[in-house]
C-alpha cells in the first residue's frame, strides 16, 4: 500500500483501506490493525504504524496489543464454548457448580443473569491486587463472599473487572483439567486457530511484540462520556468508582504496559492480541470450521437479550445499553452490525472485535493510541462505516479469501 499502511483487502472492500490509511493522515493513528473476515474468508488485513509512541518501532503483522474491554467478548465466546461442550448451561444457577458463591442471597442468580451484567456483583469490596489476582483459590473465596449491590435481575450494572474471574471460576470448577478461562482459551480456542491472543502473557512472547498503549488525556473524559460518570469518580463510595476502581493498579491504563500486569489473567481487561485473532474468533462462531460450536449455542449469541425487569439503563456507566451472554447487543447507546443478531464488544480506547451475522461478517479493530470515547473513537468509527458500506454493496456469495486458512 504504502510506507505507512500495510496489508491488502479483497475487491469490493477498497474503502476499508482508504479509511485506514486515512486514519494515519488525517485522524493520528499512532499503530493499529484492521481484520474481516466474511462467509469464512479474511476480505481485510490491514496494519500499519507504529508499535511504540516514540514512532520508531513499526507495526508488523504480528504485534499483538493490549485491548482492555474488548477481551470481554473473547472470554464470552470461552463461555459459549463450554456451554456448547456441556460443562454448564446459561439457564443453570451459578451455585450449582460452585456453592460457595451462593453466599448472601446469591443462590439463583443464573449464568445468563451474571454474564448480562444483572447479578449485583460489579464491586468487590475486599482490597484486590496483582498476588489476590494470581491465586484462584483466594481470589474465587473473596468473588463468592461478594454481597450483591441490588436484587439480582432487577437492574445491569457493567461489571468492569470482575466478571471474567467469575467465568473462570464457573469454568474451573466444571472443566475435567480444572483449567482457567485463559488455559481453556490457548488449549481449545486460540491453539487450534493458530491465533496470537492471549490471556495472560506467555512469558515466551517477547516484550517487543506487545504495542505499547498511550492513553487518552483524562481532561477529555467530561467531553467524551455521560456527565453522572464523570461526577461518580469525585465519589470513592460510588458504585461506579468501586466497580472500576478495584483493582487500583488499573484505573491507569498505562499498567497495561508493565509485564507484571500482563501476566495475570484479568479476563475481563487485560487480553493481549491482534486483530487477526480477534476477527478469527468471531468468524469461528459463524462458520465453524476448526473449533466445535453447535448450532443452540450460536443461536443463543444471536438471540436479543434478556433486559432487566427495571430497564436498561446501566448503573455503572449511567448510560443505555445491552448485554447478552456476556456480550454487548445492538441498542440504546451503541448501534453495530446490521440487525439486533450482531454480538461483540468494544474496549477502553476504541479497540472491538463483533461478528454480524446478517451480512456473514465478522470484523475486529486494534489500536495503541487511546480515544476517550465510551464505545469507539473516530477512527474505529470510520473504518465501521466504511465496512458497512462495502457489506451492503457487495454481494453476500463468498468472496476469495486473501489468504488460505489453515
Amino acid at each position: 500500500m504504502n510506507g505507512l499502511v500495510h496489508g491488502d483487502v479483497a475487491d469490493g472492500f477498497g474503502p476499508v483501506a482508504d479509511a485506514f490509511a486515512a486514519n494515519f493522515t488525517d485522524r493520528g493513528e499512532t499503530g493499529a490493525a484492521c481484520v474481516i473476515y466474511r462467509s469464512g474468508n479474511k476480505v481485510v488485513d490491514l496494519w500499519g504504524g507504529h508499535r511504540d509512541t516514540a514512532c520508531r518501532r513499526p507495526w508488523t503483522q504480528d504485534t499483538v496489543v493490549p485491548v482492555f474491554s474488548t477481551t470481554k467478548g473473547v472470554s464470552a465466546l470461552v463461555t459459549a464454548h463450554a456451554v456448547g461442550r456441556g460443562l454448564f448451561a446459561y439457564d443453570d444457577p451459578v451455585s450449582r457448580h460452585w456453592p460457595e458463591f451462593a453466599a448472601h442471597g446469591k443462590q439463583d442468580i443464573t449464568v445468563r443473569q451474571l454474564l448480562a451484567h444483572q447479578a449485583g456483583l460489579c464491586a468487590v469490596d475486599a482490597p484486590l491486587d496483582e498476588t489476590v489476582i494470581a491465586d484462584p483459590e483466594r481470589l474465587a473465596r473473596i468473588l463468592a463472599a461478594q454481597r450483591p449491590a441490588w436484587t439480582p435481575g432487577d437492574h445491569h450494572g457493567y461489571h468492569c473487572w470482575n466478571l471474567g474471574w467469575y467465568q473462570s471460576e464457573l469454568i474451573r470448577r466444571t472443566d475435567p483439567q480444572a483449567r482457567t478461562l485463559g488455559r481453556y482459551l490457548a488449549d481449545e480456542l486460540t491453539g487450534r486457530l493458530g491465533a496470537r491472543f492471549f490471556l495472560g502473557l506467555p512469558d515466551d512472547v517477547p516484550d517487543d511484540d506487545v504495542a505499547e498503549i498511550k492513553s487518552f488525556t483524562k481532561a477529555l473524559m467530561p467531553l467524551k462520556m455521560p456527565p453522572s460518570m464523570v461526577l461518580s469518580f469525585l465519589n470513592p463510595r460510588s458504585l461506579p468508582f468501586r466497580a472500576m476502581g478495584n483493582p487500583k493498579f488499573l484505573l491507569d491504563h498505562h499498567s497495561l504496559n508493565r509485564r507484571e500486569i500482563r501476566r495475570l489473567e484479568i479476563g475481563s481487561g487485560n487480553g493481549i492480541g491482534t486483530a487477526r485473532a480477534i476477527a478469527r474468533l468471531y468468524d469461528q462462531f459463524l462458520h465453524p470450521t476448526l473449533i466445535d460450536v453447535p448450532a443452540p449455542v450460536r443461536d443463543e449469541l444471536q438471540a436479543p437479550g434478556r433486559d432487566p425487569a427495571r430497564g436498561n439503563r446501566d448503573l455503572v456507566l449511567k448510560t443505555h445499553i445491552r448485554f447478552s451472554l456476556g456480550m454487548m447487543k445492538p441498542g440504546g447507546s451503541l448501534t453495530f452490525g446490521t440487525d439486533e443478531r450482531a454480538f461483540g464488544f468494544w474496549g477502553a480506547g476504541g479497540s472491538c472485535g463483533f461478528a454480524d451475522p446478517a451480512t456473514g461478517t465478522a470484523f475486529a479493530y486494534v489500536m495503541n493510541r487511546m480515544g476517550a470515547d465510551m464505545f469507539g473513537n473516530d477512527r474505529e468509527t470510520a473504518l465501521r462505516t466504511a465496512y458497512l458500506r462495502c457489506v451492503r454493496t457487495i454481494r453476500p456469495h463468498p468472496p476469495a479469501s486473501l489468504e488460505p486458512d489453515r
